[in-house]
């Protein structure tokens, strides 16, 4: 769990990575397969490492966190701010917390999931970076203003 995001921040802005969001829920039976099929894979594999900061934020558990601002605050009040209303629900920002890519919501096709993913962490990677738009992925380009 990633509960501050300050700092978190800090790191991805000195490393010119992109932060994944991952917000979840304890009793969330897709948020289980995502941790276990995908994202846990991913942090074991060590591939992503250099591509993207994985932290999740539980919601029903009150849990408090550190924003990218430094305010200590209710997890479910940073879910609000950016508009999460369903678990998983996976958020691609920069070192200030600014979606850098299309959010990916639920899991739907669990064949196609991973290739997804991987598109969106490239988008937002290749966005923190500043690099030309016209070599993103299409499927993550749509991103919604903080």
């Amino acid at each position: 769990m990633g509960d501050d995001l300050q700092a978190t921040g800090k790191i991805a802005d000195r490393n010119r990575l992109p932060i994944l969001l991952v917000f979840t829920a304890i009793d969330c039976g897709f948020c289980e397969m995502l941790e276990e099929e995908f994202l846990e894979p991913m942090r074991l594999g060590g591939e992503y490492r250099d591509r993207v900061i994985m932290r999740k934020v539980i919601l029903d558990n009150g849990s408090r966190l550190t924003d990218f601002s430094g305010q200590r605050r209710y997890a479910t009040a940073l879910s609000d701010d950016y508009g999460v209303f369903v678990t998983p629900t996976l958020l691609f920002v920069d070192s200030a917390g600014k979606e850098r890519a299309g959010r990916m919501l639920g899991i739907n096709t669990p064949e196609l999931y991973g290739g997804y993913l991987d598109d969106c962490i490239e988008t937002a990677m290749l966005n923190v970076r500043g690099v030309d738009k016209s070599r993103w992925p299409i499927s993550c380009l749509e991103t919604r203003p903080r």
